[in-house]
């Protein structure tokens, strides 16, 4: 019995020095095979001898998948919500099924970072924890869209992230229309926006993931694709931010360490029962992110709100009655912050310190002036990032006093830019110093009597340091060794010129031309013999080629010294 057996087919490389083939995704139709040119039909390809229907469209099945991830994530939504109205005092399920449905919607948006409007005033202080549901759900969904779909080339990746983005974000936009209540009004714009880029960046992301695995194409190919620069700064930035995070949480568990016994004493007074504890649980890990971003804008300086008139910095704690909420018994308690939280001030330093290092680290600087310059900017980064941190983890809680919560972004910007900055900046100087300390040239060095080596005189340029043998005179004086660029000869009757030229054309001219070109000769077979042992020129590197270096010594004569010819 015949069977057809697939045949890999080659869909894109990455254009990189020394990236690895492209792994191409098995066909899934029995009439895919080799043409006569030596190529490789794959499904979705173009041109004749391919068999379209292979792969499914693109955009159709993007909307697909995107109703796919809406979906799921709905549904988890609403089983967390009828689980809490099991657990809540409640009337019949029959009267309160739409305002479980709305509710349950509601808690979708929010889980898309949407805010809405009520009477009092609006509520923005959303769960960052939240927005980690919808973000699975699309990546799975945009794996599924490139193992379905044939996308030619990874540069083609924004296409399938469109396909997705689109469609969510419409689905986004009709939610929050259908959600709006006479008290809860969501907000379209926001929906239609955040709806949008979180599809287009968590199923983009996806999408690329698997078409990286199909074809082999590992993570360091595609950071060799950016400028080394580019690269070490972005490398610096994504460390210096996650330095702040990682602190931010470390003082944020020591915190809740140290309050621990008020933390129990605040979930027992709630009483929230089994089923009840454990979506308190879910809902203050939803709320972790925000708490950590507030732990890392209070390391930096300018701290945050707990409403209207409240501060918690390190210069002072002042804050109002607080819910009941067993996390916010971290927050310390009203006068002098505590003496242990101050250490969390050279977090920032820190931060700035291993970005700077990580700046120069793969990409140093020959004029050591442009590395802090770097560190700098690596800095003023950081501080846009934790700018941004800040507006999407704050926000109001309603009207009158909880009208501010949460950090100021343009404050924690400017000292998390400056801090970081100046950090990344000293320490960028240093580690461009240390990498390219071996690559300077070194400075011009005379005898001395006695064995001592004095420095160059002044404004003298620093010729390359050499090692002269031990038959090169030195000289009394000072003595300063150039390297002399060494005549090259290209053919023999270079060197035949040259002898007639010496002898006027004589027989002993011509005898010294023809010694010359034996000579030239021999040393082209040699040449050619050791190219041969070593392997071609382009495999070889600079350091390997042989080559004779000549030295000029020029001397100056000490003061009081009488030139006389040196025998």
């Amino acid at each position: 019995m015949a069977r057809s057996i697939p045949v890999p087919g080659s869909i894109s490389r990455v254009s990189t020095p020394g990236s690895p083939p492209d792994r191409g995704i098995p066909s899934k139709r029995s009439g895919t095979g080799r043409r006569g040119d030596g190529n490789v039909t794959t499904p979705g390809a173009t041109g004749p001898g391919t068999d379209a229907q292979a792969s499914r469209p693109l955009y159709s099945t993007g909307g697909i998948a995107a109703a796919t991830s809406a979906g799921l994530g709905l549904a988890v939504i609403v089983t967390l919500t009828v689980i809490g109205w099991v657990a809540a005092p409640h009337d019949a399920f029959s009267e309160e099924i739409v305002d479980i449905l709305q509710g349950a919607v509601l808690a979708w948006l929010v889980g898309h970072h949407v805010s809405f409007s009520v009477p009092d005033g609006q509520i923005a202080l959303l769960p960052l924890g939240l927005v980690l549901l919808p973000g699975l759900l699309l990546y799975r969904s945009g794996r599924k869209l490139a193992r379905s779909c044939a996308i030619p080339r990874l540069r083609y990746v924004y296409r399938a992230a469109l396909a997705i983005a689109g469609p969510y974000a419409a689905i986004a936009g009709t939610l929050a229309l259908l959600a709006r209540t006479e008290t809860v009004e969501p907000s379209m714009p926001r929906a239609l926006v955040m709806g949008f880029v979180i599809a287009f960046l968590a199923g983009g992301l996806g999408v690329l993931r698997q078409l990286m695995r199909d074809k082999g194409v590992a993570a360091r190919d595609l950071l060799r694709l950016m400028p080394a620069r580019s690269r070490s700064l972005a490398v610096g930035v994504l460390v210096s931010t996650s330095t702040l995070l990682l602190g931010g949480l470390v003082l944020l568990l020591v915190a809740l360490a140290v309050s621990l016994p008020e933390v129990v004493e605040a979930t027992r007074d709630l009483r929230p029962g089994l089923v009840g504890g454990a979506l308190l649980v879910v809902f203050q890990v939803a709320y972790l992110p925000n708490a950590v971003v507030f732990a890392v804008c209070y390391a930096l300086g300018p701290g945050f709100a707990l409403g209207a008139g409240t501060a918690v910095a390190p210069t002072g704690v002042s804050v109002g009655a607080l819910p009941m909420l067993p996390m916010l018994a971290a927050v310390p308690d009203n006068g002098a912050a505590p003496v242990l939280s101050l250490v969390a001030l050279v977090l920032p330093f820190l931060a700035g310190a291993v970005g700077g290092v990580l700046t120069q680290r793969s990409a140093p600087d020959v004029v050591s002036e442009a590395a802090p310059l770097w560190g700098f900017v690596c800095g003023v980064t950081t501080g846009i990032l934790c700018a941004a941190l800040a507006e999407v983890a704050g926000g109001p809680l309603g009207g009158e006093r909880l009208s501010e919560v949460g950090p100021s972004p343009w404050q924690v910007g400017l000292v998390a830019a400056l801090e970081v900055g100046v950090a990344a900046a000293v320490a960028a100087w240093a580690a461009n110093w240390w990498y390219t300390r071996g690559l300077r040239p070194a400075r011009p060095r005379s005898a001395r009597p006695g064995g001592e080596r004095a420095p160059a005189s002044a404004g003298r340029p620093g010729p390359r340091a050499v090692r002269l043998p031990s038959h090169v005179p030195v000289g009394e004086g000072l003595a300063t060794v150039t390297p002399l660029r060494r005549r090259e000869r290209d053919t023999p009757e270079d060197d035949r010129q040259d002898a007639e030229g010496t002898t006027g054309g004589s027989a002993e001219g011509e005898e010294r031309a023809e010694s010359l070109r034996r000579q030239w000769a021999r040393r082209r077979e040699e040449r050619r013999s050791r190219r041969g042992v070593r392997g071609p020129w382009w495999r070889r590197g600079a350091a390997e080629e042989e080559t004779e270096e000549l030295y000029g010594i020029t001397y100056e004569a000490e003061p009081g010294e009488v030139d006389a010819p040196r025998g």
